[in-house]
């Protein structure tokens, strides 16, 4: 799988361009009646804000088959098997990439995961229009990811207003200044707002934990922080801890270690250090669903 565009800079703009076309032919597949329908009998969804918010640094484990830079990561991925692992190894929540043709990911991935644990679930996809926000509710999803630098203020406004009303929550992901003040802007709506700060740049895949360093400091106290992209050792996660982030997003690293239950639990435990009362307490996170 090669990366979505060869020309520099314009990696997001083909994304979204693909993007738009699977929107349309899930349309002409189920309607938005029947999504609305669907959405409206699944069970209350899950806080997650309640659980980035636990003591020391939260874990979103992500269940990820390939990625545009570097391809195919775990062609053999179970992904009820994988979130049950990182349910146990004690994540606060489990990100399901749901994009088709750049992460080889589907909805169904998310439903299995839903019916797999009983964490929080995240939809990670590229989500431009409403119909998706229906599509992850229907699908069993939690709350959804929503990219600053893919969506219009209005746009970003409307959706995550809309994911609210659905009784779900929106990381709402920046990588600028620019960005995270467009975050900043959204109203409440009676929500938490959680703030994804994407150390990778979606317009060249390049990866720099110093966009988290660059822009923490810009965010008030009452805004939940996530740490996205770069994280693969517990060293990285001391770090970006050292700047009171409340979670990380950790994908790559973990589909690809052949334990990712240790994985999981060693990444944890090191958040945990970073709080000195909670370093000598045990690890107690959601158990798993047999």
């Amino acid at each position: 799988m090669n990366p979505p565009s060869k020309g520099h800079g314009q990696f997001l703009d083909n994304i979204l361009i693909h993007k738009r076309r699977e929107i349309t032919e899930a349309k002409a597949t189920q309607s938005l009646a029947a999504l609305k329908a669907e959405a409206s009998r699944q069970t209350p969804p899950r806080d997650l804000a309640v659980a980035l918010n636990a003591p020391g640094v939260s874990l979103i484990a992500e269940v990820k088959r390939a990625s545009p830079s570097k391809g195919w990561l775990a062609a053999d991925l179970d992904p009820a098997r994988q979130a049950q692992h990182y349910a146990a190894g004690g994540a606060a929540a489990i990100s399901v990439l749901t994009d088709r043709e750049f992460f080889k990911g589907t909805i169904q991935d998310l439903r299995a995961v839903r019916a797999a644990v009983e964490l929080p679930v995240l939809r990670k996809d590229f989500i431009l229009d409403a119909y998706q926000v229906y599509e992850a509710r229907a699908a069993g999803a939690d709350a959804i990811l929503l990219i600053a630098a893919a969506l219009s203020s209005s746009s970003l406004q409307s959706l995550r207003a809309l994911a609210l009303d659905l009784g779900m929550q929106a990381l709402v992901e920046v990588h600028s200044k620019e960005e995270l003040l467009q975050a900043l802007a959204l109203p409440r709506n009676g929500s938490p707002l959680i703030v994804g700060i994407n150390n990778r740049d979606l317009r060249t895949f390049k990866v720099d934990l110093n966009t988290t360093e660059r822009l923490r400091p810009l965010v008030p106290p009452d805004v939940i922080v996530v740490a996205e992209s770069g994280v693969t050792t517990p060293e990285d996660v001391s770090r970006l801890a050292a700047l009171q982030v409340h979670a990380m997003l950790v994908g790559s690293a973990l589909v690809t270690t052949a334990d990712p239950k240790s994985a999981v639990r060693q990444l944890v435990e090191a958040g945990r250090r970073s709080v000195p009362h909670l370093a000598a307490e045990p690890t107690q996170r959601a158990q798993v669903i047999s």
